[in-house]
């Protein structure tokens, strides 16, 4: 686990640096290998994210070769302030001018229970799935709210860490809002995992699921380990976590 956690000095170091990982990466992967899948996330550091992806930068990539989808979206039409695919849009979408064809948005402005179906069906057809008929997608990005809830799989809802279906429509537990999100099979089945993390109001929370420790196991975070996840965070969010871990990661300045 300690070689999978980077911390940096502040969100925008965060963003910075995943921003160079992520073009490192896909230009690391064969063009032969097909379309590659990326699960986006919303919140405030994506949002940094995306202004790298829509500026000079953006320029440097070969976005033809990537499929963008979302983890999970609010039940709001593509231009309300809280649309993640509308942040996304605007900040860089449009910019980059990446083609419609490659760009699957939740329908938040759907009925909900019919774009859980609707969107698990875009999935599975875009996105190889492995021998038990789960897509794996080869990113996923995650975020992590303070109560541990990661895509919209709250710890009040944590059957949708297990349950067969490919999207869920979930609630929010304070403003009841709708959301439609991946389920946590789909995030495990993945070939990586990147949880971008900043904070610290998070920092109590991210040292129990880091750790394993306390109350973990009532966090949807804690069920999404392994070796092939990975946690950039920036110090605020990190503070809480035991020295070991710190001196290990690739630390800002």
């Amino acid at each position: 686990m300690k070689k999978n956690i980077r911390v940096f000095a502040s969100p925008q170091e965060v963003a910075s640096h995943f921003a160079d990982d992520f073009g490192t990466w896909i230009r690391s992967l064969s063009h032969g290998s097909g379309p590659v899948s990326v699960a986006l996330s919303g919140g405030s550091t994506p949002k940094r994210l995306f202004e790298i992806f829509g500026g000079e930068f953006g320029g440097t990539m070969d976005w033809s070769r990537i499929h963008f989808f979302w983890g999970d979206e609010r039940c709001v039409p593509p231009d309300h302030p809280e649309s993640n695919y509308g942040v996304a849009h605007d900040l860089w979408l449009r910019k980059a001018r990446i083609a419609a064809e490659n760009v699957h948005r939740v329908e938040g402005e759907s009925d909900p229970q019919l774009e859980q179906i609707r969107y698990a069906s875009e999935i599975m057809q875009n996105v190889k799935s492995n021998e038990y008929g789960i897509p794996v997608f080869d990113l996923v990005i995650l975020g992590m709210g303070a109560d541990g809830h990661t895509a919209s799989i709250f710890p009040d809802s944590m059957e949708l860490l297990a349950t067969e279906k490919i999207c869920a429509v979930a609630r929010h537990p304070e403003s009841g809002q709708l959301r439609i999100t991946i389920t946590g099979r789909v995030i495990k089945a993945a070939k990586r995992v990147v949880f971008l993390i900043t904070g610290g109001d998070k920092s109590n929370v991210l040292r129990q699921v880091i750790h394993q420790t306390e109350n973990f196991d009532s966090y949807p975070a804690s069920h999404i380990l392994g070796d092939h996840v990975e946690f950039i965070l920036d110090t605020s969010a990190a503070s809480q976590l035991d020295q070991v871990y710190s001196n290990d990661c690739d630390c800002g300045s």
